[in-house]
């Protein structure tokens, strides 16, 4: 426990038989559950979860494979049911890239009541970002770019997966409706935009050893990019009726969509399709910004 407030940790782990040990023996003493998700490991995960003796209580849940977002989802719903409220719910993945000296600045935020979402973020400090695979930074400033696109909020370090969620959201939050796979960050910061959640980023330390990424990165970028398309558009529409600006948004939008249409035939038609979609993405943020009660700076 830690300032009145349970403290429960989620750890996706597939195939990290390398890695869990370390991550369990270095989480703080406040800690008062660790859910520890295998999802579908062939490896000794399990058996080197089970046997690590903690001060904590320890859970292993195990899965067939159903995905890292499904799997961060079962580690939430069970500290709703099995940990007393309020509390904290914080995800460290089993490959220890996660420095548990960071979690305490992480959960701060929620403990003081500013945020209702805390998120990791490793582009907040010049080191960080010079020890990051020169691959891994281009592909995180891509997906901040589509991601800040999709959320109407800016976004550095989207795939940051080092999070804390208060229980008051977890309780509201709609499980019938998740993403289940790797794109799991960015479908969350969407749906938080939306719903007018208080997140907030806090620097982390970025820990890269010999850990094996599992994304396939044409695979990953279609499939994630055209979620964050989807849940782009789903998120304009849902607000038409609380802000004027996103019909102006919307409209600007649709202009674009024609501007492709009609460019099949006349590509000259294509000219004016940058102007429209930045001028939507611009009133866009402006009326996130007004409907966030000015939180996010545009």
């Amino acid at each position: 426990m830690l300032e009145g407030q349970y403290i429960g940790v989620v750890i996706p782990a597939r195939n990290e038989e390398n890695h869990i040990q370390r991550v369990l023996e270095t989480l703080p003493e406040f800690i008062d559950m660790a859910v520890v998700v295998d999802d579908g490991s062939t490896d000794t995960t399990n058996q080197r979860a089970n046997s690590i003796p903690t001060s904590f209580e320890k859970i292993i849940l195990q899965t067939d494979g159903i995905g890292v977002g499904g799997a961060i989802d079962l580690g939430h719903q069970y500290l709703l049911k099995n940990l007393e409220h309020p509390f904290i719910s914080v995800v460290m993945a089993g490959d220890g890239q996660m420095d548990p000296q960071n979690l305490e600045a992480i959960l701060q935020p929620i403990l003081t009541e500013e945020a209702d979402f805390v998120k990791g973020n490793r582009m907040l400090n010049d080191a960080d970002i010079k020890q990051m695979p020169k691959t891994r930074q281009r592909a995180s400033k891509i997906l901040g770019w589509l991601t800040t696109l999709a959320s109407g909020k800016k976004v550095t370090d989207p795939q940051c997966g080092y999070t804390a969620s208060s229980s008051t959201l977890l309780q509201q939050w709609n499980w019938n409706n998740s993403w289940k796979g790797y794109g799991y960050p960015n479908y969350w910061l969407i749906h938080l935009s939306s719903q007018g959640w208080n997140v907030q980023d806090v620097p982390v330390r970025a820990v890269y050893g010999n850990e094996i990424s599992g994304i396939k990165p044409k695979r990953f970028f279609f499939n994630v990019g055209l979620m964050m398309t989807k849940e782009h558009h789903s998120r304009c529409f849902h607000h038409l009726k609380r802000s004027p600006l996103m019909w102006l948004a919307l409209t600007a939008y649709l202009l674009g969509y024609a501007s492709i249409f009609w460019g099949l035939s006349k590509p000259l038609m294509l000219l004016p399709l940058p102007f429209f979609w930045w001028l939507a993405h611009r009133v866009d943020r402006l009326a996130m910004h007004r409907y966030d009660g000015g939180r996010t700076k545009i």
